[in-house]
């Protein structure tokens, strides 16, 4: 499968798998959108929580949300149970928004065998499905090893050497307000603004419902902004969150030069030497 999504038939289908490992990648904070709030812990069967804010970020990176390191992947994924022949499928509580992060980072570590749920948990119920109330357990270990592929992920000297640059684009996932400086910053004295030259797209717009739209419908988005087909998407956010909901529509709509600016405007905007308008 190159299809970056599998539907819940597909998963359906295949839940008892034996090289399926499926993980839970939901967050315990929701920014940019109204949060959907459950009242007890639902899973679908066979889950595993991969403990998203616990063990996929580096915690000792002063950055908000910073991709982990090789050997942190590399024993979080292993703990899990992922093996290099497992086909992983990630999804979240809120239908697509943390599940895409999830994804890039197996993806940035060089494991290809990676699928987001499109719709994820509340898709799932809402046609009815089965879901349990605990996680599911594993008592082997994989055997994964992260390799990172660094011309996935940029950092902010890589984005300040390419503004301007005709074969990059710089899109940005947050909502209109905050790009514009309009709203202010979740974040306690972070500026407001944008990465000069950048192009909004909110990463809502991407989405009908809990899923995503359709290729056609991502392709005229994209088209749209005025992004070059031949051109490097750089994509940004508050923290490197929901700009990975956009590589993901990126590769649904068959562009997958993209790379993610893993501090994005807590880093760029916290910082009153770098350029914003």
């Amino acid at each position: 499968m190159n299809f970056p999504l599998v539907t819940t038939d597909w998963l359906a289908l295949h839940l008892d798998d034996p090289d399926l490992v499926l993980l839970d990648a939901s967050m315990d904070i929701v920014l940019g959108k109204e949060p959907l709030i459950y009242d007890e812990l639902y899973v679908i069967p066979g889950a595993l929580s991969c403990q998203m804010d616990k063990l996929f970020f580096d915690h000792l990176s002063p950055q908000t949300h910073a991709m982990p390191t090789e050997n942190q992947f590399t024993a979080a994924a292993q703990s899990l149970g992922v093996n290099h022949n497992s086909t992983v499928v990630i999804y979240d509580n809120q239908g697509i928004y943390s599940a895409p992060r999830a994804w890039w980072t197996f993806k940035a570590m060089g494991f290809d065998k990676v699928f987001v749920l499109d719709g994820g948990l509340p898709q799932w119920q809402a046609e009815g499905r089965d879901t349990v109330r605990q996680f599911a357990t594993t008592t082997e270990s994989g055997d994964i090893k992260g390799r990172l592929q660094q011309y996935k992920v940029c950092d902010t000297e890589f984005v300040l050497t390419h503004l301007g640059h005709a074969k990059v684009d710089i899109i940005d996932a947050r909502a209109v307000g905050r790009f514009n400086g309009t709203t202010p910053e979740p974040r306690v004295g972070m500026r407001g603004g944008h990465i000069p030259g950048s192009l909004n797209l909110p990463f809502a717009q991407v989405l009908s419902g809990f899923k995503m739209k359709s290729p056609r419908e991502l392709q005229s988005i994209f088209s749209a902004l005025n992004t070059s087909n031949n051109a490097q998407r750089v994509f940004s956010c508050g923290s490197g969150i929901t700009a990975c909901i956009l590589i993901l529509a990126s590769y649904v709509a068959g562009h997958h030069e993209t790379i993610l600016y893993d501090g994005s405007w807590a880093v760029w905007g916290g910082d009153a030497a770098l350029p914003i308008e």
